[in-house]
């Protein structure tokens, strides 16, 4: 491939980063101000300045696109779930970092865009697991495992601790992104209690 030919590549890259990303941040806006249900393709396409034909080079519809802030979201919290583990914290103070770390994540984005939403409007999930979504469950999976493997956590199964500890966040963080003022300190230490009180009923490793 010659200088120019992949330095033309090379752009075409950036351009289709840069576009992705104008869409990302257009969908954020415009679903915080007019609600997902209200917001159409047309809403996004507009805020973007970009041609619809462009639009649709990246996406098909508006559940799409709401996956993809999703998974970007998901991409942005693994690197800080992954860097709370090989500190050397007990399986109890692992999960408490981790349940803190994702309600203030949450919250944190929630006060960048999602609260916008107009009110009554529920916090939505996205259906079914994007790849990013399944790095994260693969994150906490790998750490439960890790706790099962060092006879520190609970002897059971690591994909359904992964999937019960990740569904208790989610549930319970969804909750409190509903009221005001937004407690996040509170909805950890529930959810932190509800986590560690369930698994203290599975069993244990031998003495």
């Amino acid at each position: 491939m010659s200088q120019v030919a992949y330095l033309n590549v090379g752009k075409r890259e950036q351009t289709k980063v840069a576009n992705r990303q104008a869409i990302l941040d257009a969908a954020r806006e415009v679903f915080g101000e007019l609600g997902y249900e209200t917001a159409t393709v047309r809403d996004i396409i507009r805020r973007t300045g970009l041609a619809a034909g462009t639009f649709y080079n990246y996406y098909r519809s508006k559940e799409e696109v709401f996956a993809a802030l999703a998974d970007d979201g998901a991409r942005r919290f693994g690197p800080i779930l992954k860097g709370l583990r090989g500190h050397g914290h007990s399986f109890e103070t692992f999960v408490e970092l981790a349940i803190g770390a994702y309600f203030a994540f949450i919250a944190d984005e929630h006060r960048n865009w999602a609260a916008r939403r107009p009110p009554g409007e529920p916090h939505l999930h996205v259906q079914g697991e994007t790849p990013e979504m399944a790095a994260v469950f693969a994150e906490v999976r790998d750490a439960l495992a890790e706790a099962v493997a060092e006879r520190t956590g609970p002897m059971a199964d690591p994909d359904y601790m992964a999937a019960a500890c990740i569904a208790i966040a989610r549930d319970v963080g969804d909750r409190m992104l509903e009221r005001r003022p937004i407690d996040t300190a509170g909805a950890a230490e529930f959810a932190i209690a509800m986590i560690l009180g369930g698994l203290k009923g599975l069993p244990k490793a031998p003495a």
